[in-house]
């Protein structure tokens, strides 16, 4: 599969995210251990997580678990997947999402995490949310401290924005791997940080790429434009939308959901289909 770079380390193009699989309405465990099989052999080295993909209170971390289990279960080499965890968004086991960007949560929430994974070190840290209620910089600065600490091999932002962004890579000390914010062709709302991120050389990670859960099969219907090209090209909407985010910037790698192996096969091989300039000109206008 297609390559890129997060940080210092080649990952597939598209990954696969996580959270599907542990939070409402997810699958028994034997499909999600399926779906991430297939995922890691169609090729996908990303994997994406949280410590707060999970439903109830009293099972944070579910989908780390699951995903390190699937990873201990799965016949070929996982010695190069990037597992991606992120810290500091909570979920009381209402529905609902809270923060805690305090330092002292954030490191050890990251360790917690380190062992639920079962690694040394965890290959992608990001931190999950803004809290409203710290200093951005301290919440960044606890990030220093595990990547010095080797809790963390490297450090990431999520739902951040153009001046976050510059902000975390500054605490880092141009440390920065990699943002993950939503964006999609119903989200279009974070191209500024795309583009930054690009002009940084920082991997931007597109979450929700296909519009969310209950509207991913609805991509092709609700953008009548990638509908268009999908039924031209003779492959799905989904893939259609994955290539033209995959063209949008070289640092661009789309970490779609699924609970389903044929949901994540689907969206492996979007790494294979090569938008013309006229329709990529045609779904950024649409």
């Amino acid at each position: 599969m297609n390559a890129r770079t997060i940080g210092n380390q080649s990952v597939s193009a598209i990954g696969l995210g996580g959270m599907p699989m542990s939070i409402e309405g997810r699958p028994d465990e034997a499909r999600s251990v399926a779906t991430i099989h297939a995922a890691l052999d169609a090729g996908i080295t990303l994997i994406d997580t949280a410590d707060a993909y999970h439903l109830h209170a009293d099972e944070v971390g579910h989908n780390e678990e699951l995903i390190a289990r699937a990873l201990r279960s799965w016949g070929g080499d996982a010695s190069s997947v990037l597992v991606a965890t992120k810290g500091g968004h909570l979920r009381p086991g209402d529905g609902s999402w809270t923060q805690d960007g305090r330092p002292e949560h954030l490191k050890k929430a990251a360790r917690e995490s380190a062992l639920r994974l079962g690694v040394e070190a965890i290959g992608l840290y990001q931190f999950h949310r803004p809290d409203p209620a710290v200093p951005y910089a301290e919440s960044i600065g606890a990030l220093v401290e595990l990547l010095d600490e080797g809790v963390i091999v490297q450090a990431g932002i999520s739902n951040a924005s153009v001046a976050q962004i510059d902000e975390a890579n500054d605490v880092l000390g141009g440390r920065l791997a990699s943002v993950q914010n939503q964006f999609s062709p119903a989200f279009r709302s974070s191209l500024a940080e795309l583009e930054h991120c690009a002009s940084l050389g920082v991997a931007f990670l597109p979450w929700s790429p296909l519009g969310g859960i209950r509207r991913a099969g609805e991509v092709g219907s609700a953008h009548a434009a990638f509908g268009r090209v999908a039924e031209a090209r003779g492959v799905s909407p989904q893939q259609v939308t994955l290539a033209w985010e995959l063209a949008l910037a070289p640092v661009v790698v789309p970490i779609p959901g699924a609970s389903r192996p044929a949901s994540v096969e689907d969206s492996a091989r979007a790494v294979d289909l090569v938008l013309t300039a006229e329709e990529l000109a045609e779904l950024s206008g649409s």
